[in-house]
């Protein structure tokens, strides 16, 4: 029988071993994933593609049907957000829609088809810029015509799908950012972006445990503050659905399913809430909305590829979504909604 040779390492030894190499190899990856702070705070990325659909006779990207497409990914809040305004504009028939996927191998999103010669989304980048060296994220509003990016802002694209086309919309008369509110409006947007929206991240890419604590107090005192507005508004701003509640919807929509548990966000779930839970069913049953959420898509692109925060990608078999179909009541709170012009 063969012996040994040497002693084996101390399994305290190991452990010490095998927790830094982890952090190391953690912290390089997050580095990438989520740019931080000096404090280890996560800090989100500006866009850098920002014009705008307008009829003065001196811009290049004129409202037209079938000239514009969304490239989306269906787990990612940001472009969530567009396809609930296509939606609720009815816009469908008029901007169409390519979807994209995050390769966990690759680190990109790639599209589930060729889309313009090209089967990734930095490929697309390229032909719209060529040497580009930004980041490329969904979504992005595209040009057919020039083959141009116009914008892959998310909050400056709903802007736009809400005003711009609306000779072409089903649904024009629909505003989702009046005048009288934008003041409102921009208000909520401010507090919620900060807070819930990219709150939700900066709890879930803390590299350091203040980070942590201070992402995760903001994101819940903002939502105990939204909770308590909607015990006298059915919706943020009053009695109409505004470009405030399509921009808070799309996180609440992966709240329990995905920031309660993979973001450490697990103070209480959105359906614990008296009021943000049957909020949150309003919004999903709006006409249109509903078929925008991908409850797969969005376990998949969390789970599978945020390999940092789940390194066996084991993707969770729940929660069930169908409760969200139940009657919130909450439109005995005004008027019903009413989308049909």
């Amino acid at each position: 029988m063969l012996k040994k040779k040497g002693n084996p390492l101390p399994p305290t030894l190991i452990v010490r071993l095998g927790k830094f190499v982890w952090t190391t190899l953690w912290h390089l990856m997050m580095s990438r994933l989520a740019p931080r702070n000096r404090s280890g705070e996560y800090i989100r990325p500006t866009s850098n593609f920002n014009s705008f659909i307008g009829t003065e006779a001196a811009n290049p990207y004129q409202a037209a049907a079938g000239r514009y497409s969304l490239y989306v990914g269906l787990g990612c809040p940001w472009a969530h957000r567009t396809l609930v305004v296509r939606a609720l504009k009815g816009l469908e028939e008029v901007i169409s829609v390519f979807v994209a996927s995050p390769s966990t191998n690759e680190g990109i999103w790639v599209f589930n088809s060729e889309q313009e010669g090209c089967r990734t989304l930095p490929e697309l980048y390229q032909l719209a810029e060529s040497g580009y060296q930004g980041r490329c994220t969904v979504p992005v509003l595209w040009d057919q015509q020039t083959k141009k990016i116009v914008n892959n802002e998310s909050a400056e694209i709903i802007v736009m799908l809400n005003s711009e086309f609306n000779e072409f919309a089903h649904h024009p008369t629909l505003d989702l950012y009046p005048e009288e509110l934008r003041e409102k409006i921009d208000q909520w947007n401010e507090k919620i972006y900060h807070s819930v929206n990219n709150g939700v991240y900066r709890c879930g890419f803390a590299q350091t445990q203040e980070a942590y604590n201070q992402a995760c107090e903001e994101l819940f005192a903002v939502l105990d503050e939204i909770d308590a507005a909607l015990s006298i508004n059915r919706y943020l701003c009053g009695n109409g659905v505004t470009l405030a509640d399509v921009r808070l919807f799309t996180t609440l929509f992966r709240f329990d399913v995905v920031y309660y548990g993979l973001f450490k966000c697990n103070r209480r779930r959105i359906q614990d809430y008296k009021h943000l839970g049957l909020y949150l069913r309003d919004l999903y049953q709006l006409p249109g909305v509903a078929g925008t959420c991908s409850l797969e898509d969005v376990k998949r692109d969390y789970y599978g590829n945020l390999f940092p925060l789940n390194p066996g990608g084991i993707i969770p078999s729940g929660p069930d979504v169908t409760s969200l179909l139940e009657p919130h009541g909450r439109e005995s709170m005004n008027k019903q909604l009413n989308l049909q012009d």
